[in-house]
């Protein structure tokens, strides 16, 4: 694959608490890519459901992961880890959630970090730091970095909307920027959360745990769009067309480029 894509995760980021976080390089991303601040999340807003969406296109209701606990499908979908594996691509995944794993099927990773929230001041960088040496070393195909402790750390432990919150947001955010300036000529990056939260807790239906926000960067999107109507269900069509793979048959989502 000569195209190649990172894809970042960071849990229970909404859109307000993105733009109030008071990092500056929030602005940068606005001009920089294509975005949303009223992307979509899915029904149950739940860390693994979501994941699971983003992964493999469909809602809950039909990869039936509804809770944060994994169970087989009943009836399988491939997901985007399974795909670039099928297509002889390589993928790589840091993550600091540990039940996080199981959104790729065992044997489609060929790089995985794990490091726990409440080990590290921040997780977060220490992931970043990893998949910046996973990159440089092994030039993976697809790495996802996953940060979870804008939803651990600052809503289930202090509120969304609190203090603490806006600023695991904006280190987030310092991690972004990382990202986008060292890997951004040679790399498409996909920027999103998968659910926003209330008080201290998401998982309902409220625009507050539904409404989420979206940023793509590269060669193939342009700088300051505004994007309509993007969900979770569109990442893995994107991310395969990125890489130049067919998306699976039974997918829901679009393909963003075509846009």
């Amino acid at each position: 694959m000569d195209k190649k894509v990172i894809l970042i995760s960071v849990d229970g980021m909404r859109p307000d608490g993105l733009k109030t976080c008071g990092n500056p390089y929030v602005k940068t991303m606005e001009k920089l890519g294509e975005y949303t601040y009223n992307g979509r999340s899915m029904v149950p807003s739940v860390t693994f459901p979501c994941h699971f969406s983003m992964t493999h296109s469909v809602v809950p209701q039909r990869h039936g992961l509804l809770t944060n606990t994994y169970v087989p499908q009943v009836r399988p979908i491939k997901g985007i880890f399974e795909k670039i594996n099928d297509n002889g691509g390589v993928s790589a995944m840091m993550y600091g959630w540990e039940p996080l794993r199981d959104i790729a099927l065992p044997g489609t990773l060929k790089h995985a970090v794990y490091v726990n929230a409440y080990t590290e001041e921040s997780s977060d960088t220490v992931l970043t730091d990893h998949a910046e040496r996973i990159i440089d070393r092994y030039n993976p195909d697809f790495t996802f970095l996953y940060m979870v402790e804008t939803d651990e750390k600052g809503g289930h432990d202090n509120g969304w909307m609190s203090d603490e919150y806006l600023r695991r947001i904006s280190i987030a955010v310092d991690n972004i920027k990382r990202m986008v300036e060292r890997f951004g000529e040679t790399h498409s990056i996909i920027v999103m959360a998968d659910h926003g939260g209330h008080d201290r807790a998401h998982g309902s239906e409220m625009p507050e745990d539904m409404t989420i926000p979206f940023f793509f960067f590269g060669k193939e999107f342009e700088g300051g769009r505004v994007l309509e109507n993007v969900s979770l269900l569109e990442i893995a069509p994107t991310i395969a067309s990125l890489l130049g793979i067919a998306p699976d048959s039974d997918w829901e989502g679009r393909d963003l480029t075509k846009d």
